[in-house]
């Protein structure tokens, strides 16, 4: 196996074992940033389905600017 595959697959393994943690907000890394990203998106979509559900607010480049986001409208337009 090359140096190059050998790379490729310590860092698909890095980021097969990754889980999510909630200081992945504050980290700068990419793996922690997309992991940040992912819970919060799988977290909306959970929220959405509750009647007191929140979306956090984000700024334009994603970043978690508060967790007292809109409240979610029950009423569809």
């Amino acid at each position: 196996m090359t140096n190059d595959r050998k790379d490729q697959k310590k860092q698909a393994e890095k980021v097969a074992e990754k889980m999510y943690d909630p200081s992945d907000y504050q980290k700068n890394d990419s793996l922690s940033k997309g992991m940040a990203v992912t819970h919060e998106q799988v977290s909306d979509n959970y929220t959405e389905g509750t009647i007191e559900g929140a979306i956090d607010e984000v700024d334009e480049n994603g970043n978690l600017i508060s967790h007292q986001g809109k409240s979610i409208s029950s009423k569809r337009n």
